[in-house]
């Protein structure tokens, strides 16, 4: 099994509000894909309980069957829709570990 687990930084200029709607957003859409994308098996996006000493404001951690499942979980048109739309318009930075387990 792979671990993939990515950490993302939003817009400074984005409000709390903003902020707020825009995690509930990625959210939503991530975990959403469990079961619609083959190989995904578990998703967690974790948007609360940031502390102070954090630098970034999302955090994806997903678990899929293979590494095979992790390169066709990157091309799925429902995940990169989701990429496409909830994400990258609204991030600056992008950190990412892939890890068998």
């Amino acid at each position: 099994m792979i671990k993939h687990i990515i950490l993302w930084t939003l817009k400074p200029e984005l409000s709390e509000e903003e902020k707020q709607t825009v995690k509930a957003g990625i959210k939503t859409g991530l975990e959403g894909l469990v079961g619609r994308v083959p190989g995904l098996l578990d998703v967690k996006v974790n948007i609360s309980g940031r502390l102070d000493s954090s630098n970034a404001d999302v955090m994806l951690d997903a678990t899929l069957e293979s590494e095979e499942a992790l390169k066709n979980y990157a091309k799925h048109p429902e995940h990169v829709a989701i990429a496409d739309n909830k994400v990258r318009p609204y991030t600056v930075q992008r950190s990412c570990l892939d890890f068998e387990i």
